[in-house]
């Protein structure tokens, strides 16, 4: 039985629409996912002499004591990135697949997941460290099974969180709560946590409560989901009461107000849209890696840019990443209207200008840093309007993998807007301006580095006319690709 899944999940693969670009992705993110296995490789060496060497510090207490840390922040980047297990779900109800195999298949799939796997190329080489340096043996293996426990734990949570979005806020607002109360000496909530991984270590027997814990979690995420396993149950789509809204203040933007209208409600209305709005949020905050000093390999002057980039440009990166796959499923009408590419590819700058806006007055609080830190947060806001805007809505030409907005009422839809390819695409988005600061920054000052990135936003934002010209073009050519990818199921 299991075979045949593995059967159809392999020619879903191949005969899929979008297999050269889905091939692309897989390379592309393969490689990435190579260059984080060497990191956390070295991360777990270089963790263990950084802080017996250099900080003078026992690295089995210290670790130990941030794992709490370690594992909220894990849920967290599950809950944002790891996509749930999909296969087509409803024809399968139809043949005489029972609904357990089903299920045990889907969860299968999530065991081997690369966020599941890849905590172990950081605990492996530092917990053989920790054996060359004294450690018993037997009492390190349990504590990395205990380890493996809590990461299990995550994954199995992860699938109940998906239907529980408001949750997983609250554990995020949690943690950069405790965080900062730690931070600040006013609370630290590794002193509670700490006896409990420092007792895996000591105490063998320790390890049966996270066990027995993640055993019934299995258990009620397996009958939840066969529960809702039904074509009139888990999988029917829901009535809902919509409220209509004019939003009539937005007919001073002419023809471009209708697709302006239709991205906001999407966004107001939707589940996977309101995601992204959301993590450009939690961009905000990827600054603290980098302006707080508090990394040292971080401390180099072009990460300020990149750093930059990132704490303005969330929504970009992730909204912007998926145009026009928000349309995808009414998008062969659309296209069948009498409209424009210019008009339509407007709106969708204009929100992200806005939101960038938006995300640069909510990043003042870097003034704390010092003005020049949020010098380079205005300039990297220059330039993701200028240039970045329309990098990702060239790209959207050639990324046609269609979003299903209903998904996230299935039993295992992709409930994330935002997803590992959204972060990926972003990326080589980086290199630009840091090239352009790194030139100026090198060559004569730190001023001369953020006037060449501000003029290369400032340069884009000239020439948009002439840009949109292109990229318009751009989509009339890829056009009827587009549709016909849009009309294809995986």
């Amino acid at each position: 039985m299991i075979k045949h899944f593995i059967t159809l999940q392999w020619k879903s693969f191949w005969r899929s629409a979008s297999l050269t670009s889905g091939l692309f992705m897989k390379l592309f993110m393969g490689f990435w996912a190579v260059w984080l296995i060497v990191m956390m490789v070295f991360g777990g060496i270089g963790t263990f002499y950084g802080l017996k060497e250099k900080l003078c510090l026992d690295p089995f207490e210290t670790v130990n004591k941030f794992l709490v840390y370690w594992f909220v922040c894990d849920l967290l980047f599950k809950y944002a990135l790891q996509k749930m297990p999909v296969i087509n779900i409803k024809p399968l109800l139809l043949l005489p697949f029972k609904k357990k195999r089903i299920v045990s298949f889907a969860f299968g799939k999530t065991i081997f997941s690369f966020f599941n796997i890849v905590h172990a190329f950081f605990f492996i080489p530092f917990s053989i460290l920790l054996v060359i340096d004294g450690y018993p043996l037997l009492n390190v293996v349990i504590w990395n099974l205990g380890l493996i426990t809590l990461v299990y734990f995550n994954n199995f949570l992860n699938i109940l969180l998906n239907k529980k979005d408001n949750l997983i806020f609250i554990i995020a607002g949690v943690l950069l709560v405790l965080g900062g109360l730690h931070y600040l000496d006013y609370f630290d909530i590794t002193t509670y946590t700490f006896p409990f991984f420092k007792g895996l270590f000591e105490n063998p027997l320790f390890i049966f409560g996270p066990i027995v814990v993640l055993f019934f979690l299995v258990l009620f995420s397996f009958r939840s989901f066969v529960n809702d396993l039904y074509l009139d149950a888990g999988l029917a789509a829901k009535s809902k009461n919509i409220k209509t809204e004019n939003l009539d203040w937005l007919d001073r933007f002419g023809k471009t107000a209708t697709f302006l209208k239709n991205d906001i409600k999407l966004i107001k209305r939707n589940k996977r849209a309101r995601s992204t709005v959301l993590v450009s949020v939690l961009f905000l905050f990827y600054g603290l890696l980098f302006f707080s000093g508090s990394i040292e390999q971080y401390d180099g002057p072009v990460w300020r840019i990149f750093a930059a980039i990132f704490v303005t440009g969330g929504f970009l990166l992730s909204f912007g990443q998926f145009v026009p796959s928000w349309d995808s499923s009414y998008y062969s009408l659309m296209m069948s209207q009498n409209i424009r590419y210019k008009e339509y590819l407007s709106s969708k700058w204009w929100l992200m200008v806005v939101a960038t806006v938006i995300s640069t007055i909510l990043a003042s609080g870097y003034l704390y840093y010092g003005w020049e830190i949020y010098l380079a947060i205005i300039v990297g806001a220059i330039y993701n309007i200028g240039v970045n805007s329309h990098i990702v809505l060239w790209a959207g030409a050639y990324v046609k993998t269609p979003i299903d907005l209903t998904s996230n009422k299935k039993a295992f839809g992709d409930k994330q807007a935002f997803n590992i390819k959204t972060m990926m695409l972003a990326l080589p988005k980086m290199a630009l301006p840091m090239v352009l600061y790194a030139i100026g920054h090198y060559a004569y000052s730190p001023y001369a580095g953020y006037a060449l990135v501000a003029i290369a936003g400032v340069a884009g934002f000239a020439f948009k006319d002439a840009v949109f010209n292109k990229i318009e073009r751009i989509y009339r050519v890829e056009k009827y690709k587009t549709i016909w990818a849009y009309k294809q199921k995986k």
